[in-house]
């Protein structure tokens, strides 16, 4: 039985996606690109609730979806480094979706 590709819950072999949200939050999630450097400003010029109102001003400078932006941007920084992604802190994954 396959998996929805945005919410991993368990959909029949005939769907792709267990709901319309979820095909619409996965290639608006897909189509979310974020700049390296903004990444690396972040993470190394501001603080955690700088960050998040840079995250808002992009949101909506770029026309996104703020928890999907806020996702990507969470990806990306486990990616370059900036954030560990096995760690414990439940608070922050749940607020980036980690």
């Amino acid at each position: 039985m396959p998996f929805c590709p945005y919410c991993k819950k368990k959909i029949t072999m005939s769907k792709a996606f267990c709901s319309d949200d979820c095909k619409e939050n996965y290639f608006h999630l897909v189509s979310i690109r974020v700049p390296r450097p903004f990444i690396n400003r972040l993470y190394t010029f501001h603080n955690e609730s700088e960050r998040e109102i840079e995250i808002i001003k992009y949101s909506k400078l770029h026309n996104m979806k703020l928890d999907l932006l806020r996702k990507k941007v969470y990806g990306d920084a486990i990616k370059a480094g900036f954030l560990d992604g096995s760690s414990t802190n439940s608070a922050l994954q749940s607020t980036y979706g980690g």
